[in-house]
């Protein structure tokens, strides 16, 4: 077996100056400095000088380039690394990278045939590569090391980047949200992140930041497609929990602490910094009644109420971009003008509502995001928008698509398949006569829908400016010995796990807690899976026997203490209905049509197994004059009542590790966070009616739709939205106890 590239790097260090790294590229050596030679022509070259600015190199170097290598430069699409490979036969020769092919592979984006990792970085010319899997800190090094390596053996370099959605949230694995969990430090969902911002301030955005940007900088992955600076207005958007809230002002102060501590400086990014790309431009929170773009129903933003946009979506991305965030996503939706009040735009104008998908809408890229909030860094559509997700322009080819996303949204990094023929085709139409035979769809001209060389240029110019930036053409590698060494740091361990506690926040107490060890303690776990419920059970169980007097039987029990963790719908597929938000099983709920419309019809859902079991062990507790404690882990705004009416007391967690509900429980930890969020009253403020219009504003955040409600729902307080506790508590954002002590 050849020796991997990690042990075969070379590293030559520049007084003052760049470090560079290199397995076979050769090295330039002027004026006493070294300098790789990225065009492989033997001559010290503008784009090979660490000295110049990243945009000097980048427009030098992409005259260089082939027009073959420039479309590779186009895409990014997920990548498998040779770990995952069964036949280890079609390993490459270090064993590390995966030659085979995939015929057919299909992902919900769409459908392509895929090579060898060989020919995708030679051939292909591939160089943004997502990555899903979870590998240990020392198979990524390698994996990624491997890969430049292989760069470097073509005739001229460009490193590999290795893109990754968020890996430092605890929670359940999904597809395109949160890949990966579990190996780099590991904190509680941005809810949970927001909830101890939202209770202590903003200290915990620094550790947040800056361990992020050191683990992930350890091990080379140099972009990330995070954070989502989307508000949560609708609560049955199924993403809710992938966000820092509702809040504007808490969500814009985060990013504005958050990407220079990840990008590496306030001036963007830097050599030892990630690359951020923020989303959804211009916020996805605003769903119609929960719909997601991910399929057709929810292929709308809807702005019902007037100047919603710009009062309470836009300010996080306006922030984000002052502090010269490199790349931002713009949503799959395209805006509804039929459904929309007026929206102004930064200057006071109306807001064109084009029926395009943001990736494709001019007005909300080029004029809205770029000219009037002045947006620097460069464009990344959402995975899909050339396929499955091509809102507003379903009736293009996907040449066209490619031209006008490049063209009209002027996206730079297309994220989905490697679609480099269509690509080649779209050039092509420019200048044969392709469309003297073909008609041009309705609305468009020639221009719109072929490319050229220029713009292509403009958009290959941006995101090479980045890689120079972060200072992968010049060392692209890193040790694996000190990434697994920088990731198992015991301090930044700690300082995670004490965020699982400080992320509790307790809604309801009756003076129980702490609770007395003396006392008899019975565990049980819900989950929308029994099987996980159980081996929930079964491990906090053995966490906590050491410190509470556990039995097994609630019947012996002084106190019981229900963990219990909701599940609704996916963001990927719609529902039968509208998401479900109540703690239930068996819930009979009215059907859906293809227009999102309710129907006569109706179906069950269930959110949570053996729901009815909260009830008869609150019945049990409190028969023997006992208590009931329970925890609700919020990844939507739950409806709470099914769950709250039967505890004692309640506490809330956001992806939280159950053993830091234990700890909060037993008193080991104060509680300090605060609600990130409103939890809705009933199913009825946020009913929808036969039009499909919602009583409660998809727009508006929880804590202001009550200027929207009707005034025969409000209570003597003047409030209808939030859910109201049995001690007369509402849980609106910004809520939270602390023990009585």
């Amino acid at each position: 077996m050849a020796v991997k590239a990690s042990d075969r790097v070379k590293l030559y260090k520049n007084n003052n100056g760049a470090i560079i790294g290199s397995c076979d590229r050769k090295i330039l050596e002027v004026e006493g400095l070294y300098f790789k030679d990225i065009d492989g022509s033997g001559e010290f070259k503008d784009f090979d000088d660490w000295r110049k600015t990243p945009q000097e190199r980048a427009k030098s170097y992409v005259k260089v380039l082939s027009i073959k290598e420039k479309i590779g430069l186009l895409f990014a699409s997920d990548w498998r690394m040779g770990l995952d490979q069964e036949d280890k036969s079609k390993l490459d020769e270090s064993g590390v990278l995966d030659e085979g092919e995939l015929i057919n592979a299909k992902t919900i984006f769409g459908i392509q045939n895929l090579p060898s990792t060989s020919v995708a970085i030679k051939e292909w010319f591939a160089r943004h590569l997502i990555l899903r899997k979870n590998p240990k800190p020392e198979d990524l090094v390698d994996w990624i090391n491997q890969l430049n390596a292989k760069a470097e053996e073509c005739e001229h370099f460009v490193p590999v980047e290795i893109i990754s959605n968020s890996r430092n949230e605890n929670g359940e694995t999904i597809f395109g949200m949160n890949d990966a969990t579990g190996v780099f430090a590991t904190w509680p969902g941005t809810l949970g992140i927001a909830a101890i911002a939202k209770g202590e301030g903003l200290g915990v955005i620094e550790d947040f930041g800056n361990i992020i940007r050191k683990e992930w900088d350890a091990t080379g992955i140099k972009k990330g497609y995070m954070y989502m600076a989307d508000v949560l207005t609708d609560p049955r958007w199924q993403r809710s929990y992938g966000t820092f809230g509702e809040d504007p002002k808490l969500i814009r102060d985060i990013f504005e602490r958050l990407v220079p501590l990840i990008q590496g400086s306030e001036d963007g990014v830097t050599t030892d910094g990630v690359a951020m790309t923020v989303k959804h431009f211009p916020g996805g929170g605003a769903r119609e009644n929960g719909f997601d773009p991910h399929y057709k129903a929810g292929q709308w933003n809807v702005y019902a109420t007037k100047n919603s946009l710009r009062d309470y979506h836009l300010p996080a991305f306006e922030t984000a971009i002052k502090k010269k965030v490199s790349s931002i996503m713009p949503y799959y939706a395209k805006p509804a003008s039929m459904k929309s009040a007026a929206q102004k735009d930064m200057e006071g104008n109306d807001i064109e509502m084009k029926p395009l998908g943001f990736a494709y809408n001019d007005y909300f890229i080029k004029k809205l995001l770029k000219e009037q909030l002045g947006f620097e860094g460069y464009i990344n559509s959402d995975t899909g928008i050339v396929h499955n997700m091509c809102w507003g322009v379903e009736e293009l080819d996907t040449a066209e698509r490619i031209a006008f996303a490049i063209n009209n949204g002027e996206v730079d990094l297309i994220s989905g398949l490697f679609d480099l023929k269509e690509t080649m085709e779209a050039i092509d139409r420019a200048d044969n006569d392709y469309y003297e035979s073909h008609a041009l769809p309705k609305g468009f001209k020639k221009s719109d829908i072929t490319l050229t060389k220029a713009a292509i240029d403009r958009a290959i110019i941006r995101t090479l400016t980045e890689m120079f930036a972060l200072g992968i053409f010049d060392n692209p590698y890193r040790d694996p010995k000190v990434a697994a060494e920088i990731i198992n740091d015991k301090k930044d361990r700690e300082i995670s796990e004490l965020a699982h506690r400080k992320s509790v926040v307790l809604l309801k107490n009756d003076n129980s807690l702490p609770v007395d060890k003396n006392k008899k303690i019975y565990i049980e776990c819900f989950n929308k899976n029994l099987e996980q419920a159980k081996q929930r059970t079964e491990k906090i169980k053995a966490y906590a026997g050491d410190k509470l007097n556990i039995v097994d039987d609630p019947e012996a029990a002084d106190i019981a203490i229900l963990l219990v963790n909701p599940s609704s719908g996916e963001y990927f597929n719609a529902t039968k209905g509208y998401l479900e938000l109540d703690i239930c099983e068996g819930k009979i709920v009215c059907n859906v049509s293809e227009d999102g419309l309710p129907t006569e019809e109706t179906h069950e859902e269930t959110t949570v197994a053996n729901a009815n079991r909260i009830k008869e062990v609150s019945a049990i507790v409190h028969k023997n004059k006992g208590k009931l404690i329970g925890n609700i882990n919020i990844s939507l705004p739950w409806l709470l009542g099914e769950f709250e009416p039967y505890t004692d007391v309640l506490c809330a967690g956001f992806d939280t590790y159950d053993e830091a509900i234990i700890d909060v429980i037993c008193g080991k930890f104060t509680p300090s966070a605060r609600l990130p969020l409103t939890l809705p009253k009933e199913d009825f403020v946020i009913s929808v009616n036969k039009a499909g219009v919602c009583i409660s504003p998809n727009d508006v955040p929880g804590y202001d739709k009550d200027k929207y409600m009707p005034d025969n729902m409000k209570d003597e307080n003047g409030k209808a939205y939030a859910y109201r506790d049995s001690a007369g508590n509402y849980y609106e954002s910004g809520f939270g106890l602390k023990f009585p002590y």
